[in-house]
């Protein structure tokens, strides 16, 4: 069974009601790390060694972040800035991720009307991504769709819990056999039907 690395990174995240039902319903989950980056490194000094000490145990790196303006909060770009170093995660002799998955979990105030060409954002969310995809590439690790939550201030309880559950439902697919082939042709892997059919 796959091995699952949350890294988390929400500034306010006591503020938000979508993170912390998602938050709340898959932290004790059998098999995953859930890694809260503003909790660990306040004064941002990102500890590089066991960082990469903790994705060498893992098969699974998670990305969970807000969508803040198009990306991500600042301490997880300081993380990925210092921890995938050159000859470690990428380069000649950087090998340390290949083979491993990953994936952005992210939740926006914005709807997903918004985020086409016909929208106030002028983009996808997933052309917004492109970077988090080309560091996976560049690391040689399969990169999946998003998982998003979108439209959060407008989102009622039972949405949110509807989410939080689909959220569990896809970490017990990431512990056995979904892959990239699963999500060909799908924006989110919220839309995958095998992620619904998943109950826990």
């Amino acid at each position: 069974m796959k091995k699952i690395l949350i890294l988390f990174a929400h500034p306010k995240f006591e503020k938000s009601r979508a993170n912390l039902a998602l938050v709340d319903h898959i932290k004790e989950i059998e098999g995953i790390t859930f890694h809260d980056l503003y909790e660990q490194y306040p004064n941002f000094n990102v500890d590089v060694v066991a960082e990469q000490s903790l994705l060498d145990r893992h098969d699974v790196i998670i990305w969970h972040h807000p969508f803040y303006w198009y990306s991500c909060p600042p301490l997880m770009k300081q993380w990925i800035d210092m921890v995938l170093e050159f000859n470690w995660a990428y380069g000649p002799q950087g090998k340390a991720l290949h083979g491993k998955t990953c994936l952005n979990v992210l939740t926006t105030g914005g709807s997903k009307e918004v985020y086409c060409s016909e929208g106030y954002n002028s983009f996808t969310v997933s052309q917004f991504l492109r970077p988090f995809e080309q560091t996976a590439n560049l690391c040689g690790m399969m990169y999946l769709p998003p998982f998003a939550v979108m439209g959060t201030h407008n989102l009622t309880v039972e949405k949110l819990t509807e989410y939080a559950h689909s959220y569990g439902n896809l970490i017990e697919l990431l512990k056995t056999d979904i892959s990239v082939e699963d999500s060909q042709g799908y924006s989110f892997l919220n839309d995958i039907p095998k992620l619904k059919q998943v109950k826990l």
